[in-house]
């Protein structure tokens, strides 16, 4: 099973939001069962950025994370959510 990390500044308010949303989208797609989803601020989670198959973060993200993290902000705005979930879901199979 794979890992989703949900990130924001403060691992409260914009990353419970987008975790509702991610989970909407996996369950829409039957993907749900495929990952396991985890919440957290910036700076707990930055210890264990390579444990995880894909973060969605909402908030800026140190350099050495680029690779695995998709911009979550377009789920907050409503514009741009289609890129995301794909981007999410190219991560997954």
């Amino acid at each position: 099973m794979k890992k989703g990390l949900i990130v924001c500044g403060t691992g409260v308010a914009t990353s419970t939001v987008v975790l509702g949303k991610v989970k909407e989208y996996l369950t829409k797609e039957d993907l749900i069962s495929q990952v396991e989803l985890h919440q957290a601020n910036i700076n707990d989670a930055h210890s264990r950025s390579d444990d995880y198959a894909f973060i969605v973060s909402t908030t800026i993200v140190p350099d050495d994370w680029k690779e695995n993290v998709i911009d979550g902000v377009p789920l907050l705005t409503g514009i741009g959510e289609e890129e995301v979930y794909l981007e999410i879901r190219n991560k997954l199979v």
